[in-house]
């Protein structure tokens, strides 16, 4: 028998994943509860095998339940169920240990075999979830300007002249050339304007 505890805070949705899941021979729901900080109490508590967490809760976030309990309840593994599936959810889940990752739109049979796949030890991924994850590992992260190169950048944004630059942030003409140059390479750009453009759309400015 696969114990569960649910952490979701609306009990509407508490009930019906609680039906869904105690209609398998196998699976159990042994405890609920309505935030973040409950959930970690009662896992400590009970000891469940699996947690079925939701991640945005008035009472407490998801994502940092998910580290305690992983953290703190040996044997225990979380499974996010979530109506929210941005990147940045997605990947902090993760990094705090989640050990699957299923949306509210999944369908009894998914959300039991992704309750036994968690318990066997598996990672549990909506596709939706799991193609996020492949385009980040494939999307290189941007490369990091230093606070100079972006403060030079800025100043090229503004319209500003080497010349200008240099009397701006007290530094000679050279330095300034130097600085773009260097982000002109991690840019992979050739001149002023495409450095702006790129560093922008990257998010460096």
């Amino acid at each position: 028998m696969i114990r569960l505890i649910l952490v979701d805070d609306h009990p509407v949705v508490r009930h019906g994943i609680r039906g869904m899941l105690e209609a398998e021979p196998d699976l159990t729901v042994v405890g609920e509860a309505s935030s973040g900080p409950e959930g970690v109490a009662l896992a400590a508590e009970l000891r469940p095998d699996i947690v079925l967490m939701d991640l945005r809760m008035p009472g407490g976030d998801g994502v940092e339940a998910t580290a305690r309990i992983v953290a703190t309840v040996p044997g225990a593994r979380v499974m996010v169920l979530t109506t929210y599936e941005s990147d940045r959810d997605i990947l902090r889940a993760i990094e705090a240990g989640a050990g699957g990752y299923l949306l509210k739109d999944a369908s009894p049979a998914e959300l039991a075999e992704g309750v036994r796949a968690a318990a066997r030890g598996e990672t549990v991924l909506a596709p939706s979830v799991a193609s996020t994850l492949v385009r980040q590992v494939r999307s290189p992260a941007p490369p990091a300007l230093s606070a100079r190169e972006a403060q030079v950048l800025r100043l090229v944004a503004r319209g500003l002249t080497n010349a200008d630059i240099g009397r701006e942030l007290y530094i000679a003409e050279a330095t300034v050339k130097t600085h773009l140059l260097r982000a002109f390479a991690k840019l992979d750009v050739a001149d002023r304007t495409a450095a702006v453009t790129r560093a922008m759309s990257n998010g460096l400015l």
